[in-house]
């Protein structure tokens, strides 16, 4: 099942990931983003990491911590 985060406005957004090649380097990065849509969405919120809103848009964003 996706994992689904519901902002304070009352969004459905849903936690994706990609891996990504870096310029500079060349190295792999994994990344985390917020979707509308439920479709290639991750089960879990990977661990060591927590969801934060902005405050004026409700986007949420993945935190380390």
């Amino acid at each position: 099942m996706a994992y689904k985060h519901t902002n304070n406005k009352g969004t459905d957004y849903y936690l994706h990931s990609t891996e990504v090649t870096l310029r500079g380097s060349g190295k792999i990065q994994r990344i985390y983003f917020f979707s509308k849509k439920e479709s290639g969405a991750m089960d879990d919120l990977p661990e060591g990491y927590m969801i934060v809103e902005n405050s004026r848009t409700g986007l949420p964003v993945l935190k380390k911590g």
